[in-house]
C-alpha cells in the first residue's frame, strides 16, 4: 500500500480475510478501533449503558402502559389499526402489535404522561410518519383534547 494502514483497514482485512491476518493482528497489540476507543473501553461504555438501561425501566414501563390504554381508547373511537404499513411477513395480529409500538406513539405516551393536560405535543423524528400512525394520532388528539404536532 502507499500509505500507512489506518485501524480500520486492519478492521476490514480481518473481518473479510481467512485466519491468516489473526496472527499479524496480535502482534501489532491492541488496536485502537475506528471510534477511537480500546475494545476494554468499548466494553466498559456498553456496560455502563446497559446499567442505565435498567435504571430507566420503571419509566418505560409505564410509557408502554399508557400506549396500551390509549390504544383500547383509540380503538373504541373508531380507529382500526392498518396493517398494511408493516412490511414483516407475519400474521394480522402480530402485525397490529408491531404497529401499535411505533416510536411516534410510545413518543407521544411519553409525553402525555411527562407533561400537563392541554399542553400541545411536538414530536421531531427524521423519517416520515405512516399512515397508521397518522390515523391514530388524529383520533388520539379528540381524545385527549391536544393538538400533536408530528
Amino acid at each position: 500500500m502507499p500509505i500507512e494502514p489506518s485501524s480500520m483497514v486492519w478492521e476490514t482485512l480481518q473481518k473479510y480475510s481467512k485466519a491468516g491476518l489473526k496472527e499479524q493482528l496480535n502482534e501489532l497489540g491492541p488496536l485502537i478501533r475506528s471510534s477511537g476507543l480500546k475494545l476494554s473501553n468499548k466494553k466498559r461504555v456498553r456496560d455502563n449503558l446497559i446499567s442505565n438501561q435498567k435504571r430507566a425501566t420503571p419509566e418505560k414501563s409505564k410509557a408502554y402502559d399508557k400506549l396500551r390504554s390509549l390504544s383500547k381508547e383509540v380503538k373504541q373511537a373508531g380507529y382500526v389499526p392498518d396493517t398494511r404499513y408493516v412490511l414483516h411477513d407475519i400474521d394480522q395480529e402480530a402485525k397490529e402489535k408491531a404497529s401499535l409500538y411505533h416510536s411516534e406513539k410510545l413518543a407521544i405516551a411519553v409525553g402525555l404522561i411527562s407533561t400537563p393536560p392541554g399542553t400541545t405535543l411536538r414530536i421531531i423524528k427524521n423519517l416520515r410518519i405512516c399512515g397508521d400512525c397518522h390515523n391514530f394520532i388524529k383520533i388520539l388528539s379528540n381524545i385527549e383534547n391536544r393538538e400533536f404536532i408530528v
